[in-house]
């Protein structure tokens, strides 16, 4: 396995990071319904083949998220994995809820520190909260005690965000979103280079951007397999992100072990990116975009959603129909329509009154009421 190390971390950390939050699930598909032993599986998988980063947080998987790290990992010994998690600024309330949410995270996992901890997507209202209850004070605390080994942060916001929360203090890390999509379309290349300039590694998410860069539009996919028919298009992808100099480790929300098989093979053989491959991966993007799909990645921040509406199904569906669209399926609006009956009515977009909750939510600045009217008009639902 591929390992990077930088003199803030002081240790080597493997270049593929395993996200915890699309674990495989039981058939009831609530996502609290984590399948204990096939994730476990692909967890003691991943420790064999040297990954040694796993991400949490407080909110995955309807908080179960870290219950299942603990009993994942504390299967093994302590010094075989770094475990990250992050403090859920949102639902910082009372003066006391720091403390007790950090207690309950090192109870739910069961260690006695952490070795990487970030305060969970501080941008938006959520920036302006942590400074309120005084967040990284607190965390800079169990630092000098102990508690944590790494201090960071996450970021879905503007690079100008990045740069006034780098102000705060002293970090060891960022965790940002950056794929070969977001370089430019939400400004990752400024991201990174803010903490290029910091010299602060960053720890990648969505890398696949929810597994829409493994499952490409047919022009897209085309253009990476006719230069390489036998690289998956997830390898593109996590290859990308894993080619900067910069990154720390790259995160891949494993659900399968088939996904966990072709992560480890890009990453244990690792090769950059070429300059002509970059050229591919450009043509690739170009196609993606064309296609008009929805930028959701399924992370689920936007729900519950006040009126029922079930925004990450719905955007899912609405994305195959758009793929298949622009493949020339003459039966695309059919297989949407069949799909779109799988959904309870009160599910549905046209009970979404525009309340603008989802927005705030959504890391991907997503105007997600526009697009529930454009594909209830589609439907004439």
């Amino acid at each position: 396995m591929e390992t990077r190390k930088f003199p803030r971390i002081g240790k080597d950390i493997s270049l593929l990071g395993f996200g915890l939050m699309r674990l495989p699930l039981l058939a009831s598909g609530s996502a609290r319904d984590i399948d204990y032993d096939a994730a476990c599986r692909m967890v003691d998988r991943a420790i064999e083949h040297g990954v040694n980063y796993f991400d949490t947080a407080y909110i995955y998987h309807e908080q179960e998220s870290e219950n299942f790290a603990g009993h994942a990992l504390s299967r093994h010994p302590r010094d075989s994995y770094n475990l990250a998690t992050k403090m859920p600024i949102w639902l910082l309330k009372n003066p006391g809820d720091l403390e007790r949410i950090f207690s309950e995270q090192l109870k739910k996992c069961r260690v006695d520190h952490f070795d990487f901890y970030l305060l969970h997507n501080i941008g938006g209202e959520s920036y302006d909260a942590a400074l309120k209850h005084g967040a990284y004070g607190f965390l800079r605390e169990k630092k000098d005690a102990g508690y944590i080994g790494n201090l960071g942060f996450s970021i879905h916001d503007a690079p100008d965000a990045l740069a006034k929360a780098l102000t705060w203090g002293e970090w060891d890390f960022a965790q940002i979103q950056l794929n070969y999509i977001d370089w430019d379309a939400i400004e990752s290349k400024r991201l990174y280079g803010i903490l290029a300039e910091y010299d602060i590694p960053a720890v990648v998410m969505e890398p696949v951007r929810g597994g829409a860069l493994a499952n490409l539009p047919p022009a897209a996919a085309d253009i990476l397999k006719d230069f390489n028919p036998d690289a998956s298009q997830a390898s593109w992808a996590i290859r990308y992100a894993a080619s900067l100099p910069g990154v720390l480790t790259v995160l891949s929300g494993m659900t399968w072990p088939e996904q966990l098989e072709d992560n480890l093979g890009t990453m244990s053989d690792f090769r950059p990116l070429s300059d002509e491959e970059r050229t591919v991966l450009e043509r690739a993007g170009a196609a993606f975009l064309a296609s008009g799909t929805i930028p959701c990645t399924g992370c689920r921040y936007c729900v519950d959603c006040p009126s029922g509406v079930e925004i990450p199904r719905i955007f899912a569906m609405y994305n195959q129909y758009m793929t298949q669209k622009s493949a020339g399926f003459p039966l695309a609006e059919i297989v949407l329509r069949n799909t779109y009956r799988t959904l309870n009515d009160e599910e549905r977009p046209r009970n979404c009154v525009s309340c603008g909750v989802c927005v705030q939510r959504c890391p991907q600045g997503i105007d997600i009421p526009k697009f529930m009217s454009e594909i209830s008009n589609t439907l004439a639902d």
